[in-house]
């Protein structure tokens, strides 16, 4: 029974086999049959020393080698005085190490990109039927009708950025809470009570309700006023606090609209 062994970083024969070419620096096509013979060999006995079990395919292409360095030893023929061209009896070694070299490469690439996919997680597709409310809709045009609507967008989308170019937009300048929390404090100088919607005065605007919201907090914070809801989403009343004659505001109090 034979075992696999794996020795610093052979893996098996040819591993070891294509590392002693590599580090002799030997072109594959013409390999020094001899020098590779004898330090295989080599190998195999301090593999031995070493009480390692040498596994039989180490063994098998060991007797291999040998067998290919005595062909190498052999005169060549001569027919009428011409030297025989035979085949090189390396050229099936050398096939074996370059078919295995291009598997080694392969598992290697096959290695990597396990690793990478073991970074990778995918979701399992899911049926989203239930939730398209409507079919797809198809427009039933020919190609003059959506070649004439193309031209109309294209031409709308023309003079939008005309527009652009000439007129610039002037924004006014926003409320900074400071200022919109002096409206309200003149608010509560009238009255001592209020509702939120009264505060708004009839404006809709979001940056305006939000504006007002956070004010409100900014009093509610400083004590200065109480407030009160019934229920959830409900008006929301606003109660100037009695030790309260009037509203202070403190320096430096609320928020700049940045």
């Amino acid at each position: 029974m034979s075992y696999k062994v794996k020795l610093d970083v052979f893996e098996g024969p040819f591993d070891l086999l294509v590392y002693l070419i590599e580090n002799a620096e030997m072109n594959i096509y013409d390999i020094r049959v001899s020098e590779i013979t004898s330090q295989y060999l080599d190998y195999i006995e301090q593999m031995k020393k070493q009480d390692a079990v040498v596994a039989g395919e180490f063994m098998v292409l060991a007797a291999a080698l040998i067998e290919l360095k005595s062909k190498m030893l052999l005169p060549r023929t001569k027919v009428e005085g011409i030297l025989d061209e035979e085949e090189d009896p390396r050229d099936e070694l050398v096939q074996k190490l370059l078919e295995y070299k291009r598997f080694k490469a392969a598992s290697e690439y096959l290695e990597k990109q396990e690793e990478r996919m073991r970074g990778i997680f995918t979701k399992p597709q899911e049926d989203l039927a239930p939730y398209a409310l409507e079919p797809d809709e198809y427009l039933n045009l020919d190609m003059s009708q959506f070649m004439k609507a193309f031209q109309i967008f294209l031409n709308k989308k023309k003079k939008l950025e005309d527009i652009k170019k000439r007129y610039a937009r002037v924004e006014r300048q926003r409320m900074s809470i400071e200022a919109r929390i002096e409206q309200m404090k003149n608010f509560f100088l009238r009255k001592k009570r209020g509702t939120f919607s009264e505060l708004l005065d009839g404006k809709t605007s979001r940056y305006h309700i939000v504006l007002t919201f956070m004010s409100m907090l900014e009093l509610l914070k400083q004590r200065a006023i109480t407030v009160h809801q019934s229920v959830n989403y409900g008006e929301i009343t606003l109660t100037l606090c009695q030790e309260q004659g009037h509203v202070e505001i403190p320096a430096g109090g609320g928020f700049d609209d940045q």
